[in-house]
């Protein structure tokens, strides 16, 4: 009896190991870790100047870069932390503080409100490794920046400061409140909890038409904190879902969720997502186009960034939405996806990023059908969250 049982849970083990072999041979984590490590040595070689950050590819096929006022500026050093992750090499830790010490200044700009994007990818995974102290400062600093541009009337964090809106709240915005948040939780410091709360109240309020698409911009009254406009800026028409912007808010619900427990952004998210996956399902490779009601669809330019965003927001959200969702395998098939020859870059080529085929500003002309810092970023972040599924406390702060 004592022998048959021994069987037994040898069979079970050795099902279990393969069972999560065979999990992570559905994406080519390995293949995508090598190209990366080998893409950015060869970057960080041949642009050494850390006072300058990968952007994308101009359209006259060259590299583009951005100084730290840039609100993607954190992109590249977050790729670089995550690549320290993801290798095991130590040579990437180095790159991504020597990247990373470049930004530290934007902790007091007050005048844009992406320095999470600026200084969280940058500064916060940077501390999640290293709990340098001096990371922790920065951060704190820039939430304090951050704060500076939330209005009590409006009830949310200003994004633009362009006279061609009133007060614009851009769905974008989500994705800076998780420094709020953090910093309460390292700080004590109640208020930023609060003013991030206040602008997903605004936001959840306004964000969102009745078929769980969204609006990209939300135009308030600054003196009565009226709504004025419903509008979009980088979609294709105010009536139609520009699909980063649906990428971000599917994101930045499931972390609001994460963040204060309230099952109105739970359930926010969940729709968002099942709006984003029932267009991409309509399309063969799944990688959306750059607005799903572009109207030279299916000839329309591809936002593999959008892709990237959602993937990595789906494994968080497949965590809380209870048994047999579908969000995990949602997630695993856009990554497959994106690691298809037509998305994924070759050793040497794409200008050292590693996705193809991103659309940042269509109707400005801008970042059309190219590689975009960003997409590689939530890409990297995706792969390392498919791959470290199991520890169920990895989305900490």
């Amino acid at each position: 009896m004592f022998q048959t049982r021994q069987i037994l849970t040898l069979v079970f083990m050795m099902a279990a190991v393969n069972a999560s072999a065979q999990m992570q041979a559905d994406v080519p984590v390995q293949k995508v870790i090598r190209l990366a490590a080998s893409q950015y040595k060869a970057f960080v070689q041949k642009y050494p100047d850390t006072t300058r950050y990968a952007r994308d590819t101009g359209a006259d096929g060259s590299l583009s870069e951005s100084r730290a006022g840039d609100w993607i500026s954190g992109f590249f050093p977050g790729c670089l932390w995550y690549m320290n992750q993801l290798s095991g090499d130590k040579r990437f830790e180095k790159y991504a503080e020597k990247w990373t010490a470049g930004i530290a200044g934007q902790k007091d700009n007050k005048g844009t409100h992406d320095l999470g994007f600026m200084l969280y990818c940058s500064f916060g995974n940077g501390y999640k490794i290293t709990h340098n102290e001096a990371y922790k400062q920065v951060l704190l600093q820039a939430a304090i920046s951050l704060s500076t541009r939330f209005h009590p009337e409006v009830g949310a964090i200003k994004s633009w400061d362009n006279r061609q809106f009133h007060y614009p709240v851009i769905i974008d915005n989500l994705m800076n409140l998780e420094l709020l948040f953090w910093a309460t939780k390292v700080s004590g410091d109640s208020s930023f909890y609060k003013i991030a709360l206040a602008h997903a109240n605004t936001d959840i309020k306004y964000r969102w038409r009745a078929d769980n698409s969204s609006f990209h911009v939300l135009d308030f009254d600054p003196v009565t904190g009226k709504l004025l406009r419903r509008m979009t800026h980088q979609g294709y028409a105010d009536q139609t879902c520009w699909s980063r912007g649906q990428a971000w808010g599917i994101y930045g619900y499931t972390v609001l969720y994460r963040e204060t427990r309230d099952s109105r952004f739970l359930n926010q998210a969940i729709k968002a997502a099942d709006y984003f996956l029932a267009q991409t399902n309509k399309i063969p490779d799944h990688i959306p186009y750059w607005d799903f009601q572009a109207p030279d669809i299916p000839n329309a330019s591809r936002d593999a960034s959008a892709a990237a965003i959602v993937a990595s927001g789906l494994f968080e959200l497949s965590k809380y939405a209870g048994k047999n969702n579908r969000y995990y395998q949602q997630a695993v098939q856009l990554l497959k996806a994106l690691c298809a020859d037509q998305y994924l870059a070759t050793e040497g080529s794409n200008n050292y990023f590693l996705l193809k085929h991103s659309t940042g500003h269509k109707p400005n002309n801008s970042q059309i059908d190219v590689p975009i810092i960003y997409a590689d970023y939530y890409f990297l972040e995706a792969i390392w969250r498919y791959k470290n599924y199991s520890k169920l406390d990895f989305f900490k702060s």
